[in-house]
């Protein structure tokens, strides 16, 4: 029996869902999701095995237009995604306002790597709009299939599923076939604590915060997690905290269970709020908290 492998690189613009397509497709929540734009700011793998192929997805951040250096970097990593994608999944939804046409999407095609196109949400839409949308599609990407998908819904998700197995080489797995991801528990741990300040607070507030985790000490039955928050400007640090420390105490505790979730033990988390002044346009403290410059 053969046995197909390949790296499946997830593209799209923000917000059209590529971070929970990819958690559902690996099983595992593995990609942080927030209704606000720019909540991928990593690229992150995840495996998925069977008995004759491995499939090595990667969520990546959306495409934009980058605005300062942190957005240079998520940019980096969309543009990585074509130097080493066996298949692209591109990812767009019903609801998305952006051309088939595009200057990115013309240098997909101009990759000459193999696509499948996603439009997501279908559950928001009705046949007569969602005709006009895959037409508009299929002529940018003639040769690619189109599927029709609701993440949520779990609707065609192993039609999608299929259709990747179709497209992948044959080759022997490229990871053990017992690994998740290429991420670190550290990782997880930041991404849970930015989770829950997407979700809390408004404005600029989110973009402007980055997560160092000091100390990962585990034990046999606690892990115990000291975590930064860094934020961009002085009058930044008092909104984390909140009136007598209520929204720091809440996205503590809200962290907190989620890790115990995800971590599938108790957790004791400390978190401290740290002004670094305009970090997001400093090389040196975007190479600190782990984003690629080049």
């Amino acid at each position: 029996m053969s046995h197909r492998s390949g790296f499946v690189n997830i593209l799209g613009n923000p917000n059209v869902g590529k971070s929970t397509i990819m958690n559902v497709l690996v099983g595992e929540k593995l990609s942080i999701i927030s209704p606000k734009a720019q909540t991928t700011r990593h690229r992150i793998m995840g495996i998925v095995n069977g008995e004759d192929f491995q499939i090595v997805y990667s969520d990546t951040p959306g495409i934009l237009k980058p605005m300062y250096k942190l957005q240079e970097t998520m940019m980096h990593s969309v543009n990585a995604a074509l130097d080493d994608a066996d298949l692209i999944l591109y990812i767009t939804d019903v609801t998305e306002q952006a051309a088939a046409e595009s200057e990115y999407t013309m240098k997909i095609r101009e990759s000459e790597i193999p696509v499948i196109i996603a439009v997501n949400k279908i559950d928001l839409s009705n046949q007569n709009d969602l005709e006009k949308i895959v037409e508009s599609w299929l002529r940018a990407f003639p040769h690619s299939p189109l599927i029709p998908i609701s993440a949520l819904r779990n609707f065609n998700l192993d039609i999608l599923l299929n259709a990747i197995l179709a497209k992948l080489p044959e080759a022997p797995p490229y990871f053990p076939k017992d690994q998740l991801t290429d991420k670190f528990d550290r990782f997880f741990a930041s991404e849970i604590i930015r989770e829950k300040i997407l979700f809390h607070y408004k404005k600029e507030i989110p973009y402007s915060v980055e997560i160092e985790i000091e100390s990962f000490r585990e034990e046999k039955n606690i892990n115990r997690i000291r975590a930064l928050i860094h934020v961009s400007r002085d009058s930044q640090k008092g909104i984390i905290i909140g009136h007598n420390g209520n929204m720091l105490k809440r996205v503590g505790t809200e962290a907190r269970k989620d890790m115990e979730d995800f971590f599938g033990k108790k957790i004791f988390l400390e978190l401290y709020v740290k002004v670094t002044k305009d970090w997001r346009d400093k090389p040196s403290a975007l190479k600190k908290f782990g984003y690629r410059q080049s």
